[in-house]
Order: C-alpha cells, then structure tokens, then sequence
C-alpha cells in the first residue's frame, strides 16, 4: 500500500476524532450529555465489539501468538521503563502515575478502524489476540501503580489488598468483556446467530462512538504546563513503542502482517480512559489529558511515517 493510500485509508478515522473535537469545542450538545454517552459506549457498545471479536478468533496461530507475545513485550518493556524513570524524575506521585499510563496505555478505538482498512477485516483474529492479553495487562498494572501512588480520592486511601485490586480491574467493563469473550473462546461456544448479530449492531456503532467521543474528550490546555515532559512520554508512546512491538513481532518470528499489526497496537495514541481512570484513582488528570491529546494529534501524523518505513523495509 502506497503512503498516499496509507494516509486516504487513515484520514476518516481522524476525521471523526476530529468531529467529535469540533462538537464538544461548539457546543452543540450540552457538556452533561458526552458523560452519558461514554458510559453507553464504554459499557454497551464497546463491549458487542469486543465480546464476538475474542470469542470467534484464533488464538492458537503462530502469527497471532507473535502479536499476543510482542505487544505484551512491549508494555513490560515499558512498565520496567517507566518503574526505572521514577527515581529520576522530580514530580509528584499522582504525576508519576500519569507519566506511568502514557507510556503503556493505548486507544483501542483509533487502533481497530485503522487496522482494519490498511489490513482488511482478515487482521482481526491477530488483533483479538492482542487486545486480549494487552487489555487486561495494561488495566491491571496501571490499577496498581495508581492505588500506590495516586492521591486518596475523597481522603480515603485505597487499601492496597490484592483482593481490593482484583475487584477494581473485574469491574471495568472493557476487562470484563476480554474475558468473556477468552472464556466463550476457550470453551469452543459455537456461533449463536441470533446473538451474535446482536452484538455486531452494537459493535459497528462502538467504533465510531469511540472515536468521537475521544475527539471531544481532548485538552489542550495542560500542555504548555510541562511541555518537555508531554512531548517526551508522547514521543515514546507514538514513535519508540511501535519500533519496540514491531521488532519483537520479527524476532518471534512473526510474518509480515502479524508485524504490521504488532506496530499499529503499538502506534496507538494513549488512551482516554487512562483520564479517567487518573481521575477517579487520585492521578494527574490534566497531565493524562494533554498526554492523550498530543498523542491522538500527533499520529495522524506518525501511523502513516510508521508504515511508510514498515513497507520501505519489510
């Protein structure tokens, strides 16, 4: 695929990222009504996405075992980073948490469109294996690193059990749906039509929803704050972590698509929900944000380098 294919094929995607940025920025829907609508796509539709993509994929190929194992390497490359970084840099705990998200957490929602019209709709079983292990994982460590060092919400510390923590990650409903979706895999459900078409409605809204409220969910305005310390997790985050997950997918031994994937998962801005997350575990909301702002501006810019380079060298 050409960089001018490449870039036509990704532009819709940012377009409605885009569109979503535009609607909250106008005014044209209340403030009080894009809460809601988060919480229907992050519970409803979001989960009839995710839910048929794990259940019906195979996890057993060598291919989409190459993405699972790389991007996994990825993060944990990442995390043992991030941990690495925490005596050199001089902020605060809930600062250090965002710090900590930004460089692990991905947006599933730009991934899967983008992913899907430079791949074809072949590349979901490799990408159902990677959001299944990278889901949880990412879910779970940043839970962790947040009920250590986010500031107690309310004046009430979180009580740090392993129990406590568990219950967290088994509520958030993107964790729930992996595994529901890995447990109906591993059990061999077979299709049930009538369901299964229920789902794909729910999920052929979830992608668009997702991308619009990620667009109206950006700020700006956190930047200039600490712009070194944005732009550097953000550099990692959109340009050295695909490099990472794409090396690790070749030494896998990987074939080219399971490689092109491996480095798209990579390449995704970080996720909104991280914000979320940072806002109701005590970490540095603003921070998160304008993480998350310059990274989904930033690779409408960088995904499409990134695969210029991966098809000039593969």
């Amino acid at each position: 695929m050409g960089f001018w294919n490449t870039l036509t094929g990704i532009a819709p995607v940012f377009m409605l990222i885009a569109l979503g940025y535009g609607l909250k920025k106008s005014g044209f829907l209340p403030l009080n009504v894009w809460g809601p609508i988060e919480k229907f796509a992050v519970y409803v539709l979001y989960p009839g996405f995710l839910v048929p993509a794990i259940w019906h994929a195979n996890l057993t190929g060598t291919s989409a075992g190459a993405v699972g194992l790389a991007v996994l390497g990825a993060v944990l490359i990442s995390t043992l980073l991030a941990l690495g970084l925490r005596p050199v840099l001089k902020v605060s705990g809930p600062t250090y948490s965002s710090v900590f998200q930004g460089l692990i957490r991905f947006n599933t929602f730009v991934f899967i469109p983008v992913a899907t019209t430079l791949f074809g709709e072949g590349v979901m079983n490799m990408a159902a294996v990677g959001l299944s292990v990278l889901i949880p994982t990412t879910n779970f460590i940043a839970i962790i690193v947040l009920a250590h060092w986010g500031e107690p919400v309310g004046g009430k510390p979180h009580d740090g059990k392993p129990l406590s923590l568990l219950l967290i990650v088994l509520k958030n409903p993107i964790f729930a749906a992996c595994m529901l979706g890995l447990i109906l895999n591993f059990l061999k459900i077979p299709p049930l039509p009538v369901f299964d078409a229920f789902l794909k409605s729910l999920g052929e809204a979830a992608i668009p929803t997702g991308l619009i409220l990620a667009g109206a969910g950006l700020s700006f305005g956190y930047v200039a704050a600490r712009p070194w310390l944005v732009g550097a997790v953000s550099v990692y985050k959109i340009l050295l972590m695909p490099l990472i997950a794409w090396g690790l997918c070749a030494l896998l031994g990987g074939d080219q698509m399971a490689q092109g994937v491996a480095m798209m998962i990579g390449a995704a801005p970080s996720a909104a929900a991280g914000y979320v997350l940072a806002r109701h575990m005590g970490g540095d909301a603003p921070f998160m944000a304008g993480v998350v702002a310059i990274t989904t501006t930033s690779s409408a810019a960088t995904m499409p380098l990134l695969l210029w380079v991966f098809y000039l060298l593969s």
